[in-house]
Order: C-alpha cells, then structure tokens, then sequence
C-alpha cells in the first residue's frame, strides 16, 4: 500500500482547528457573561456615587450661586476652608463611617434623602467642624460635608433645594448638617421652626474671649493688612468702650443669641456643647452629644488620639493601626499676642453676657 503523507499532516491542522473553536466558544461565552452581568447590575452603585456629590442633581445656576455663597463668611465676608468642609487632612474617608454606610440599605432601595433632624448651629471658631467629623464616625449619622448656609443664605431657594444637598439615609439613620452662622442670624430660628419644631439644635460654644482672638487670628492669615486686635476691640481705645458691632466681638454674647432661639424652640432641643471640653475631653462631650441625639454610645475614647503638637484630638478606627487623622492646616493656628490690658477689658466685658447665658443653660462653663 502506497504511503501518503497528505492523509497525516492534515491531522495537526484538525486538532488546532478543533482547539480554537473551543476557545472561540468559551470567550464567546464569557462575553455573553459579562453583558449579561453589567445590565443587571443593581442601580444602587450609581445612585450611591451620586449621594456623594449631591449637588449634581441642581440646576446650573443654583450651583453656581451655591457654590458662590460658600466663599464668603456671613458676618466677616471672608472665606474660610470650614465652610467647604475640609477642615481635617486627607485621606479622612479612611476615618469617617458615613460614605460606606448605607450600602446595605440601598440594596432593598431603603434610602431616601430627608431634610435634617439634627443642626449644628454655631458658633464659629468654638469646634463645629471636629464635633462635625466626630459624629460622622457613628454609623447612625449621616452629615453633608459643607456648609449648605441654607436658612441664612439661601432661603428663597426652598426645602427642595435644600433636601438635594443631603446624604441619602436609611431608616433610623439621622441626617446632618453645620452651619455655625445660623446662631446669630436672628433671622434662623424661625426658618428652622417652620420647617421641623422638632428640630434638635447643638451649639457649639467656647470662652468668648478666646474665640475672638481664633477669629481675628483666621481673618488676619486671609487679609494680613488689617488693623490690630485692639483697634478693632474699642470703639474707642482712650474711651475703653468696646465696639459690639464687630462681629469678632459680637459673636460672643451667646445669652443676647440665645434669646432669639428661645422664642421658638425649648431649651429641651438645645445642646451646649464646650468647645474647651472638644478638645480636652472629647470622647466625654461626644457621650452628651450622642445622648442628646437618641443615639447609641458608638464614639468613644478609642476613637481619638491627642496631637500635642496640633493641640487638638484625631481622629483613629479602633480597628484599625493606621494612622490617625488630624485636623487640616487651617485648624489650630498660632494665635497672635494680645496685651493683657485689652484680654482684662474684654472679660471684664463678657462678664455679664457670661452669668446670664451659665443662667440661661443651668451650665457654669468657667470662663470667668
């Protein structure tokens, strides 16, 4: 029998032609798979992308203007990082609870975005912005990041607009916000009552002196050419008479604020939170706060380690070894020296406005 190569070296040709239909198959397969996976995808990675920035669902101009409203300080017309929210260093998403944690909730398409429950009203300079990030740490708390200047700001806009800036939260979970100008807007407390009499109000407050000096000190790091701290403390400095029409000094007469706030809320829905206590005993203050809220005690002292060289607490998972999370460098600035005559003048000043609030509050906070 003749041999012929041509019958055996079509053998080879059959098998890799049968090993590339099956590859052929298989990718065919996978890709089959994957379109298959991407448009059932549930809706809820994109929505909760988007409950991260919630301005996206506003109107071009409203954003514009809402983004214009957040350069600018009410009292002192000045820009101030806090307002934007990013008062504390990088990488603070490794901290703050909040961004991860109404997953579960989005799954059964439970979260909504609601008006707040809760408010942190002022003061400036007195720690909103860590008893901010303090509270986001809990996972019952969900908190827009910055200052939506709502009720002070932009008002006309109406509780719609308002409602879009908020996180998405689930049920039981409370929504946040801060903005520190609505204390002493008289203006505010009205506002706020119409939306929600139930509203749960924090006031963050610190030694009206010493706040005074932080603000001037933020003022001065923006417009170095001002005049001095004295100079703008008197009317008058022969005189010795106080200029209360600077908001620095202003600011401070919580019990002339407080007043207004009590003409619509009972002192049962307002919180004094001590800005000194913030720093030197947060995880104490932080039970009062979550007490207050109806909240279970999540946030304690495993949470924050102290910063010597800030001066103020950070922010740590217990969990977790990795670094602990400070306030950013707009926080903690050196704070200018004042002569003791002028620091003498204005205790001496707040004296009064200090009994009356300790009275007001049922709260000695020792600043005298």
């Amino acid at each position: 029998m003749e041999y012929s190569p041509h019958c055996h070296s079509t053998q080879p040709v059959k098998n890799k032609l049968f090993v590339f239909c099956i590859m052929l198959s298989l990718w065919v397969y996978m890709l089959y798979c994957c379109v298959g996976y991407c448009s059932t995808t549930p809706s809820f990675m994109m929505e909760e992308r988007s409950s991260r920035n919630p301005l996206k669902h506003l109107q071009k101009q409203d954003l514009e203007m809402f983004l214009k409203s957040q350069s600018g300080d009410l009292l002192n017309n000045e820009s101030d990082a806090d307002s934007k929210g990013d008062g504390w260093e990088e990488n603070k998403g490794d901290v703050v609870y909040d961004e991860d944690s109404g997953v579960a909730g989005a799954l059964n398409g439970s979260e909504t975005k609601k008006l707040p429950q809760a408010i942190i009203i002022g003061v400036k300079k007195g720690g909103t912005r860590a008893l901010l990030e303090f509270l986001r740490l809990h996972p019952d708390i969900r908190a827009v990041g910055a200052e939506p200047h709502f009720f002070d700001r932009n008002y006309e806009k109406g509780l719609e607009w308002y409602r879009e800036l908020m996180p998405k939260t689930e049920e039981g979970q409370l929504t946040m916000e801060k903005t520190p100008s609505y204390f002493v807007t008289k203006e505010v407390p009205a506002r706020i009552h119409a939306m929600s009499k139930d509203t749960k109000l924090i006031v963050v407050v610190r030694d009206p002196v010493t706040r005074a000096i932080s603000d001037y000190t933020q003022t001065r790091s923006k417009k170095p050419d001002i005049p001095s701290f004295e100079n703008l403390t008197f009317k008058n400095i022969t005189a010795n008479l106080i200029d209360t029409s600077w908001s620095a000094v202003q600011i401070g007469m919580y019990a002339r604020h407080l007043e207004q706030w009590l003409q619509f809320f009972p002192m049962s829905q307002l919180l004094f939170v001590s800005g000194e206590r913030l720093i030197s005993d947060p995880a104490g203050e932080m039970a009062r706060v979550q007490h207050f809220l109806g909240l279970r005690r999540e946030v304690t002292h495993k949470h924050f380690h102290f910063n010597p060289t800030k001066g103020f607490p950070c922010l740590k998972r217990p969990e977790s070894n990795s670094k602990p999370h400070c306030l950013g460098k707009t926080k903690g600035r050196t704070h200018p020296n004042i002569h003791p005559d002028v620091i003498q003048r204005l205790r001496e000043f707040y004296k009064p406005f200090n009994k009356k609030f300790y009275y007001m509050t049922g709260h000695d906070f020792g600043w005298d």
